[in-house]
């Protein structure tokens, strides 16, 4: 077991798979499908919530048809990488609400970002207004996605 896991039985890993499929179950489906009843199984979902293996609830939002099916990763080459560096880095990333993901890496470059825009247009001007504006960016280097093959939320568990 790594540092910071949680020891999860049978029953935890039934309830993280019917909520990674089925966020708005109501418990007491919830427990039935599990093969508990409902107070054990709202304590355990409790137990899970409280120990950050579960973060949230949220709704699975389809970005294609709201527009946005552009899709770029960019490298992120920075020109300081000691640790108040990384930490601006860090702060003025989160307030681009462009920016999907964001990921330090341990290789040539030190940050790969997902970016989802609605067209080349759009995000030419996120790269050129945004993400070159992040503290500390030396170089960028763009690769557009042309189709996205699997692209799901974590469901299996097990």
């Amino acid at each position: 077991m790594q540092s910071g896991e949680v020891k999860l039985d049978r029953f935890d890993r039934a309830i993280l798979d019917v909520l990674s499929g089925e966020g708005r179950i109501s418990v007491t489906d919830l427990a039935k499908r599990i093969g508990l009843t409902k107070t054990p199984a709202q304590a355990r979902l409790r137990r899970l919530e409280m120990e950050g293996v579960i973060t949230g609830y949220s709704a699975q939002i389809n970005p294609i048809r709201l527009g946005l099916d552009h899709v770029a990763f960019v490298e992120v080459k920075l020109t300081d990488t000691r640790e108040a560096a990384l930490r601006a880095f860090n702060a003025a990333v989160l307030l681009v609400p462009e920016i999907e993901q964001a990921h330090m890496i341990a290789s040539h470059f030190d940050y790969l970002l997902k970016v989802r825009t609605r067209d080349m247009a759009a995000y030419r001007v996120v790269l050129g207004e945004k993400i070159s504006a992040l503290p500390h960016v030396s170089s960028t280097s763009t690769y557009v996605a042309m189709e996205a093959v699997k692209e799901t939320p974590l469901a299996d568990v097990t």
